[in-house]
């Protein structure tokens, strides 16, 4: 049994035991709950949103960490204009723990 679930603007495929960085969710430890979009139990899809909305996928956050670093440079020629940035993405480590049909 696997679903997909949607958090953070992106979807993931997901089977219980698995472990995954998603966005930030607000959370520092402990049980969430997450609305899967597709459930499949074998030959069985599930994707009826009103059957959807009795399904759940269970998690736990598991802590906090960062991505890599991502560095950028931009310029503008003859101007002297240039720009040098720098990010780094939080994410919040998550293992599945549960998904339920409902």
């Amino acid at each position: 049994m696997y679903a997909v679930i949607k958090t953070g603007g992106k979807q993931y495929r997901v089977s219980e035991g698995d472990e995954l960085q998603v966005e930030l969710l607000g959370v520092d430890e402990g049980e969430v709950s997450l609305s899967p979009v597709l459930l499949v139990d074998g030959d069985v899809v599930v994707s009826a949103p009103d059957a959807l909305s009795k399904a759940s996928v269970q998690a736990t956050v598991l802590g906090e960490s960062k991505g890599p670093k991502i560095t950028g440079f931009t310029y503008k020629n003859k101007t002297n204009q240039r720009r040098r940035w720098g990010h780094r993405q939080h994410y919040s480590t998550i293992s599945i723990t549960g998904i339920k049909k409902g």
